[in-house]
């Protein structure tokens, strides 16, 4: 079911130095065959130091030890002096502990023994970027700077300028780089779905399909035939055979939607399934192993109805493998312009309203929004549809706003929508470093943390070579 870190390896960089021609062309084999393509070879290690100072990120060092003119363990420093969240990865033909220790102490990661094995080299590169990921992730909760999305097309679709969704979306980009089970919590209309869709286009199984599931709707008496699917002449009507979503969803995501309502006694099947990564059609007695990213998501509080009995601990904890949260449109009030802006643009240009009135856009900012995203933008839209390509007025709004007294805002009160995208807001962030560090690349995206071949990208975007 699991693809381990296969989708880190499209955006992987890794340096590997050894003086030894055969063994580097060696691992360059092994590299390529799976998956990892940005590769970084010298068989000097002053020409390896050379590129790192220059500016060259990468993610994972492969060093060797025993080399002329700068042996590893003065390679491991230099590297790590000018990138130091580089995991670097010692390789030796010398079975000594001491040696090992010193690399640990001075910020090796890991220490392997030559000859290499394909398999183990790959799964301790694996587990150096679930390092890396984690602490990125870690990072991201605590800093106080809007994070860089180095995949922002994937999130294009979610609009925010809130600090604190910005720092979600990071964390679902980290996040889609694994193939952990992802819960995505938060009140009905905040953008879940949305949400586990770009999580989906994030990652490497952004070409298979994403099949989306509301378990509330799944009846106890279809549960299995609709996921497992089932043969012909299974049962009753069952006139040819028909594949079921967990089939549909093969290589792809599956995105279980209102898992809190799915009923207790189905909960172990699905269990099941996510724990051992196969299942059985309908009136089949051949078992199907299937490769799915599953991600769920709930408005309900599953720690409350665990307490009650209602929902199973083992499935809860199986299924959050990662877990994240969408505030509810209320505490995001900077975003209802931005969101309102967005709404309007996707009406046809003769439709479009010229203007929300001052007094309008006061009471949209105040109103508290229990359906949050979705209910603002149904109101929108039928309050656009009324002005009839003419202002957004109060009377244009549903009654229950004509009743409201306008209340404070927590930020002024803008005098036209705004325009900004996501795209632009981290523009704006990430011109604001490379002006800060003297318009340094290698500083810059040492700074966002990103990749350099990233950061360039981004700036060739911006028009700056």
């Amino acid at each position: 079911m699991s693809r381990s870190l296969e989708g880190a390896s499209m955006n992987t960089a890794i340096l590997v130095v050894d003086d030894e021609k055969d063994f580097l062309a060696t691992l360059k084999r092994g590299l390529v065959v799976s998956g990892y393509k940005d590769l970084g070879l010298f068989d000097d290690p002053i020409a390896a130091v050379r590129s790192v100072e220059a500016g060259d990120a990468y993610d994972i060092a492969l060093l060797d030890i025993t080399m002329p003119n700068l042996n590893g363990l003065e390679l491991l420093d230099r590297i790590k002096a000018v990138s130091p969240d580089t995991e670097c990865i010692m390789i030796t033909a010398v079975n000594e502990v001491a040696v090992a220790v010193r690399c640990m102490q001075k910020g090796a990661y890991d220490y392997l023994l030559k000859p290499v094995l394909h398999e183990d080299l790959i799964a301790r590169i694996e587990r150096a970027l679930e390092k890396k990921r984690l602490v990125e992730i870690i990072e991201v909760k605590t800093s106080f700077s809007p994070p860089v999305l180095n995949n922002a097309e994937a999130f294009g679709d979610i609009c925010t300028n809130s600090l604190t969704v910005q720092k979600t979306l990071k964390e679902a980009e980290l996040h889609a780089m694994s193939d952990l089970p992802v819960l995505i919590t938060g009140e009905s209309g905040t953008g879940k779905e949305l949400l586990a869709r770009a999580i989906h286009k994030a990652s490497t199984r952004a070409k298979s399909p994403f099949v989306a599931i509301n378990m509330a709707s799944m009846s106890e008496t279809l549960f299995e035939a609709e996921f497992f699917g089932h043969t012909k002449g299974a049962f009753t009507g069952a006139e040819r055979e028909r594949s079921g979503h967990l089939a549909n969803a093969h290589k792809g995501t599956l995105f279980l939607d209102e898992i809190g309502n799915l009923p207790s006694n189905l909960q172990g099947k699905l269990l099941r399934v996510l724990q051992e990564g196969e299942f059985m059609m309908v009136g089949s007695s051949k078992l199907q192993k299937i490769d799915i990213r599953f991600i769920a998501a709930t408005n309900e509080d599953l720690e409350r109805l665990m307490t009650k009995g209602l929902f199973r601990k083992d499935l809860y904890y199986r299924l959050r493998g990662a877990w994240l949260h969408l505030p509810p449109l209320r505490e995001r009030q900077d975003d209802i312009p931005l969101l309102i802006n967005r709404f309007i643009q996707e009406l046809d240009p003769e439709r479009r309203p010229k203007a929300i009135e001052q007094e309008a856009l006061n009471l949209l900012l105040g109103y508290d929004y229990p359906g949050n995203i979705r209910e603002l933008r149904s109101i929108v839209l039928g309050a656009a549809n009324l002005a009839q390509g003419g202002s957004v007025s109060v009377t244009t709004l549903p009654a229950c706003f004509r009743e409201l007294k306008p209340r404070p805002v927590k930020s002024p009160v803008p005098s036209e929508l705004s325009t900004d995208s996501l795209a632009d807001v981290e523009k704006q962030h990430i011109l604001s470093i490379y002006e800060s560090t003297g318009c340094n690349k290698a500083r810059t995206a040492q700074h966002l943390r990103i990749g350099l071949n990233t950061l360039r990208r981004k700036l060739e975007s911006y028009g700056i070579s």
